[in-house]
This record gives C-alpha cells, sequence and structure tokens, in this order.
C-alpha cells in the first residue's frame, strides 16, 4: 500500500505537472480518440469504414477528430487514386504508443463499470422524489413558495 506521504508527493507533482499535461490529455482524452485509435491500430482504415465502425460518431465529428489527430502526430492521412477518390488513415507509431494506456483504461472500464453504472443509478434514484437539485447543485423542495 502506498503510503500518505508518498501519495501527498505524487500529487503534488501531479499538479506541479498539470500545465504540460493537461494540454496533452486535451487532445487525447475526449469522447472519439479512443475508438478512433482502437479501430485503427489492426489496420489502415477507409474513412466511412471508420464511421460505420463506431456506429453513432456523425460525419462532422468524425472529420474534425481525424483532422486534430493527424495535426497531432497520431494518424496520417493518405488519399487513394481511387474513383471516386477515397482516404485511408492509419495510426502512426507515436498513436501506437497510446495502446498500452488504453488498453489499461478499458480493462479498468471493463473491470469497474459495473459498479461506477451502480453508484449513478444509486445517485439518480436518492435524487428523485421532492427532493430535485438545482443547478448549482443545491438541494430545494419541490414545493412551490
Amino acid at each position: 500500500m502506498v503510503e500518505d506521504t508518498d501519495l501527498e508527493t505524487l500529487s503534488h507533482r501531479a499538479l506541479c505537472d498539470m500545465p504540460r499535461v493537461r494540454p496533452v490529455l486535451d487532445q487525447i482524452a475526449d469522447k472519439w480518440t479512443i475508438l478512433i485509435l482502437i479501430v485503427l491500430c489492426p489496420k489502415p482504415t477507409r474513412f466511412n469504414e471508420l464511421k460505420r465502425r463506431l456506429g453513432r460518431i456523425t460525419h462532422k465529428a468524425l472529420a474534425d477528430s481525424l483532422k486534430r489527430l493527424e495535426r497531432n502526430g497520431l494518424v496520417t492521412r493518405k488519399v487513394l487514386p481511387t474513383t471516386p477518390i477515397g482516404v485511408e488513415y492509419a495510426i502512426t507509431p507515436l498513436g501506437h504508443s497510446l495502446r498500452q494506456p488504453f488498453e489499461a483504461l478499458c480493462a479498468w472500464a471493463l473491470a469497474h463499470g459495473d459498479a461506477i453504472l451502480q453508484h449513478s443509478q444509486q445517485a439518480s434514484e436518492s435524487h428523485s422524489g421532492s427532493d430535485r437539485q438545482n443547478d448549482d447543485g443545491l438541494f430545494s423542495d419541490a414545493v412551490s413558495r
């Protein structure tokens, strides 16, 4: 078990590193990045195939995410000499370097997802009824004044 003083040291170090870490996490920890890179990891994939495999992603969200990933060096874009012209995306070595942390995060989500959902449901149930949380996170009774 990690000692409390070690946790304090690690926490302090993380806060000191935050100005350098936060911009990077903002680029890779959004709604679609992990899933896009998971799809691209085994082999290059065309835009429409990516869109099909990701399910509910919109055309715009996928296009914007791919542009950002390309700009950040995680994905390459190759125009294919086909009719109509096709575009294929592939993960770069830098993108591949995220595989291990993403796999660990996915494993954690599988191991703890049920607990997260259970807590979320319990919180929703405890906030229903006459005591509802307002926008400020405060509770107010439902009786109008």
